[in-house]
């Protein structure tokens, strides 16, 4: 079993994540910024630590993720200013990922978005802008540092309940989060998806089967 470190451990598929990985004997530190998130943290199986991703300095994240055996990455903006989303999506995943590698943590899962690609169409006069390349950027980040990755990009999130079963063949443009989630715990998990992207959406194909031969 594993220590597993979630940077961004509040968001709704950190949440989920935690509880599965808990739930197979992994111990999970679930990073937030937030004290009084501290016991829906516990609620989920996690244990938490406090501290603000956004302010957090390269050494930081190096002393944050030291002696854990992977790195979650499921924080974001979440909307809002553009500013605060280059900050977060782009700067400090980037300096998570310089962070691990610091620290001689190679696991690491990026909780991503399906649209993350160089030419992914969003408009600069766009709102989602910002997020789109944030995405990008530190995606090619991770694929570039030299650590045993996985990126996990599913398309638009729902809380409708988990299939199970996802594909990427078109047929649907959204994902439930606790399909996320049981991606995530099986990146995590297995070494089959190192070294590749998976985009998916629901479907019909059973996650272990999906991640097979995905990406």
């Amino acid at each position: 079993m594993s220590n597993v470190i979630v940077l961004g451990g509040h968001g709704k598929v950190a949440l989920l994540a935690t509880r599965i990985l808990t739930d197979r004997g992994h111990t999970v530190t679930s990073v937030i910024r937030d004290p009084d998130q501290a016991d829906e943290i516990r609620a989920h199986g996690g244990q938490p630590h406090v501290a603000d991703i956004q302010q957090q300095t390269l050494t930081d994240f190096a002393e944050l993720i030291h002696g854990h055996d992977a790195v979650v990455w499921s924080a974001g903006a979440g909307g809002g200013s553009a500013d605060r989303t280059w900050a977060i999506d782009r700067d400090a995943a980037i300096l998570s990922v310089q962070g691990a590698a610091k620290a001689g943590v190679d696991r690491y899962v990026m909780v991503s978005w399906s649209g993350s690609l160089l030419d992914h169409g969003v408009p600069q006069d766009d709102d989602f802008f910002a997020y789109a390349q944030s995405k990008m950027i530190a995606d090619a980040v991770l694929r570039d540092s030299g650590l045993r990755w996985t990126v996990v990009a599913p398309s638009t999130l729902t809380d409708d309940e988990p299939t199970g079963s996802v594909d990427w063949d078109g047929s649907s443009t959204q994902v439930p989060r606790g399909d996320v989630a049981h991606v995530v715990a099986d990146a995590v998990e297995g070494d089959e998806t190192i070294g590749r992207t998976i985009r998916f959406n629901t479907g019909s194909t059973p996650i272990a089967d999906f991640l097979r031969t995905a990406g």
